[in-house]
């Protein structure tokens, strides 16, 4: 936002402050000091709703060309901060006032510390000669973030600023990758010092390489057992894509002849229509391989704890943290490194060494799970193609399969209608699914589009949301409109935040399973029409596929988001969600 300064005295009076800055050039302020920081590190854009404690590092960042994306919440800006790092490979960046400006950004760190994201939350804090007075805004910021990050600390003096956001970035990439919290008090921001009594790390001077392979024993060992496996299977995690091991991966599967499976954002992966892509077998997998190798995704939640693995197999685990291996499941062998690095080596170490009856044991497992494949596919389609209304569910998941295009960015946010879509969703590209991980966040879509767009401005953005998600950060589509990265938002709206109704009406039964869980019909496609772009409302199942074209087109033509809100079906429940899977 822009002011006029109307007093021709208070012009001349700021016009001689920039001469002035612009003369001295021997001293630097704090908050110069941490955009020359963060340009030193690769960093081009930052995420960040103003305040008066942070105001110098806009300053610095203009200086230094760094992009600044302003949104209306700071939640939004954490979760694009955290988008930005999955869409880049490289560090996201929000930075916060103080008080609520931090504690609004906490979901979003949280979310990315759940998912191994590195990102650096900078937060404003009330002067050091204000320490312990009840200044404005003032919290222990430090000790909130500390159990979300990987790294939290204070910064005491403007001449550290520098050294210590370095500092923190390095821990953010460190093992698996996380957030990393930094506060810098505002009069330490504001003071300047001496540029020659300060440390500025130089670009790349100080950098280890992370491409580690562990011990070259534990290589040999995982290549023996997948040249003597008959029925290998490798499921592929989050990592594979933080890492950008996606190429070797793929080679890993295509060359040894092993089905894979994936989650998180290592779908698409492969492309659908791979032989060594699978998706719907993953029980069966499981419950009948000689040996299978996980790889950048822990025994959480999402893998039983790893208890629905059979125990007469020969288990491995591949991840960037020493401290994941091995965590609520033994393992049979265990490597620490990075993902692409070692599956790269393992392939060169197994290659040429499959005996033709292997090859051809193989081949008829993956056979075997492809008809199995194909048996579980066709009990879905009376569901993918149902013309009932309300609409169904997985009527929409199919839709938006169908609709996607090569170079479509998928992103889910919301409950059961997104649990329903990841049976049906494949991106056809890598790094094109996104979804909040573990810690199952609702909200993050905005800013994971907002992300996605800056991040591949050449790429169609589309956000399935639930309709609870949708209206927790929604306003920020304003901020796509007005930096020209406008997106698709399709709402399975179902008026009720349906995954936890569920298990409230099979608990308490229906007159009390509807409590606190039941929402308003919103008809969310005026929504963008208010801000400017186009929305529908669709209650017919054959109007989907249209509808989403009409979007598709109206974004190239007005640069403006669009929203298709579909009223679905709130009695169609994901299996996992009747199940309660998440909570055993």
């Amino acid at each position: 936002m822009s002011s006029v300064i109307s007093n021709p005295a208070a012009a001349s009076t700021a016009d001689d402050t920039l001469k002035q800055k612009s003369r001295d050039a021997n001293v630097i302020s704090g908050g110069h000091l941490a955009a020359r920081a963060l340009k030193n590190e690769g960093v081009d854009t930052i995420f960040t709703l103003c305040g008066g404690h942070i105001i110098d590092i806009y300053d610095g960042c203009v200086d230094e060309g760094i992009r600044i994306i302003d949104v209306r919440h700071e939640q939004v800006a954490a979760h694009a901060a955290d988008g930005y790092a999955r869409q880049t490979g490289k560090l996201g960046v929000v930075v916060t006032t103080a008080g609520p400006g931090c504690t609004n950004a906490m979901t979003g760190v949280a979310t990315a510390f759940r998912s191994e994201s590195p990102i650096l939350h900078i937060g404003g804090q009330g002067g050091m000669s204000q320490h312990m007075m009840g200044s404005l805004q003032d919290l222990p910021h430090v000790d909130m973030m500390r159990p979300i990050t990987k790294f939290a600390a204070g910064v005491r003096s403007t001449e550290r600023v520098a050294d210590m956001v370095s500092m923190a970035i390095r821990e953010a990439f460190n093992g698996a990758p996380g957030p990393a919290y930094l506060e810098i008090p505002r009069d330490v921001l504001d003071r300047e010092v001496d540029v020659s009594k300060v440390v500025i790390p130089a670009a790349g001077r100080y950098r280890a390489s992370t491409r580690s392979i562990g011990d070259p024993r534990d290589i040999e060992a995982l290549a023996d057992l997948l040249v003597d496996a008959e029925r290998p299977a490798i499921l592929y995690g989050q990592q594979v894509w933080t890492a950008r091991g996606h190429e070797e991966a793929a080679a890993l599967l295509r060359g040894l002849d092993i089905p894979g499976y994936f989650n998180g954002a290592s779908r698409g992966l492969l492309p659908p229509d791979d032989p060594h892509h699978f998706d719907r077998t993953r029980s069966q997998a499981f419950a009948k391989a000689d040996v299978i190798v996980i790889v950048g995704t822990p025994f959480d939640f999402r893998m039983g704890y790893g208890k629905r693995i059979s125990k007469e197999l020969k288990l491995v685990q591949i991840d960037m943290s020493y401290s994941t291996v091995g965590k609520n499941r033994d393992i049979d062998l265990g490597l620490v490194g990075d993902p692409g690095a070692i599956l790269g080596a393992v392939l060169q170490a197994a290659s040429g060494r499959i005996k033709n009856d292997k090859r051809e044991k193989r081949r008829e497992w993956m056979r075997e799970l492809a008809a199995a494949e194909e048996t579980a596919t066709a009990k879905l389609m009376p569901l993918f193609k149902s013309d009932s209304a309300p609409i169904n569910p997985y009527r929409v998941a199919c839709e938006i399969n169908e609709f996607l295009a090569e170079d479509t960015v998928y992103i889910g946010d919301g409950g059961d209608v997104v649990t329903i879509s990841a049976q049906a969703v494949r991106p056809r590209r890598p790094g094109q699914w996104m979804d909040p991980g573990a810690l199952g966040s609702l909200g993050v879509g905005t800013g994971f589009a907002i992300a996605a767009g800056l991040a591949n401005p050449n790429k169609e953005v589309l956000c399935y949301y639930g309709d609870g998600a949708f209206a927790m950060t929604a306003f920020d589509m304003e901020t796509a409109n007005r930096f020209d990265v406008p997106y698709i938002a399709v709402v399975g709206n179902n008026s009720a935040m349906n995954q936890i109704r569920y298990g409230q009406i099979a608990k308490y039964g229906k007159e009390r399973g509807n409590v606190g869980n039941l929402l308003g019909d919103v008809p969310f496609g005026t929504f963008a029409q208010m801000l400017g772009g186009h929305g529908e409302e669709v209650r017919d199942p054959a109007q989907i596929a249209p509808a989403l074209r009409r979007a598709r087109e109206a974004v190239a033509k007005t640069r403006r988001c669009a929203v298709i809100n579909v009223w679905v079906d709130p009695a169609v429940y994901a299996p996992g969600t009747m199940a309660q899977t998440m909570y055993k």
